[in-house]
Parts: structure tokens; C-alpha cells; sequence
């Protein structure tokens, strides 16, 4: 199944803390919450531009869609999450893991679980 490439997703991370409250590090391979209104299904692959903090150039990662949380409850986004995968997964997860070295296992609030 070829990647969704309707309507271009990016996701702006401006930060450590919206990293911090959007990569899923328990998921194997990395997985990445992605504020959304677009529709999508558990399984879909998905092709997104995602940035890290302080860097101005977008990555462009595949995934698959692993978790919906289909409105906004609380201090949680509407959006999906996807498991990343390929090599600009593993360099996302490399990097964003970088960023996050220390932090990860800090009980921070998460826009999935």
C-alpha cells in the first residue's frame, strides 16, 4: 500500500515540551502524535513533513497510523500517531531521542497515553 499523499501534513515541533508530548518512545521504532483534523485509518500508512526543535528543515517520514484520538479532549489535541518507519524514521527517532536524553522518563503529560 503506497503512502497517503493527499493534502500535505506537517507537523511544527517547537519545542522540547511538544516533543516531549508528541514522540512515543515505547513504540517500537518510534512513534510521533500529529495534530490533525485530516481523517484517517488505524493502519493507513501515512507520509508527513515533521521538524525537531531549533532546526528549520523538515524531515519527511512514513508511517502507520497506530492511535486516533478523533476531537480534542482536555489538554489533548484531536489527531493520530504514527509508528515510524524507514530510514528517516530511524534518524527522527535517533534525533528526537537525542533532544529528549534525560527527560524521556519524567512523568510529563503525552497528547496519546
Amino acid at each position: 500500500m503506497q503512502p497517503r499523499m493527499g493534502g500535505l501534513i506537517q507537523v511544527n515541533i517547537a519545542d522540547r515540551a511538544t516533543l516531549q508530548a508528541s514522540y512515543m518512545p515505547y513504540i517500537t521504532g518510534g512513534g510521533l502524535f500529529v495534530p490533525s483534523k485530516n481523517p484517517v485509518k488505524m493502519g493507513e500508512e501515512i507520509f508527513i513533513l515533521a521538524g525537531l526543535p531549533d532546526q528549520s528543515q523538515k524531515i519527511p517520514l512514513t508511517g502507520k497510523v497506530i492511535w486516533i484520538s478523533p476531537k480534542q479532549n482536555g489538554m489533548k489535541p484531536q489527531g493520530f500517531a504514527i509508528q515510524l518507519s524507514g530510514e528517516k524514521g530511524i534518524a527522527y527517532k535517533i534525533e528526537a531521542e537525542r533532544l529528549l536524553a534525560g527527560s524521556m522518563s519524567l512523568d510529563r503529560p503525552s497528547f496519546t497515553m
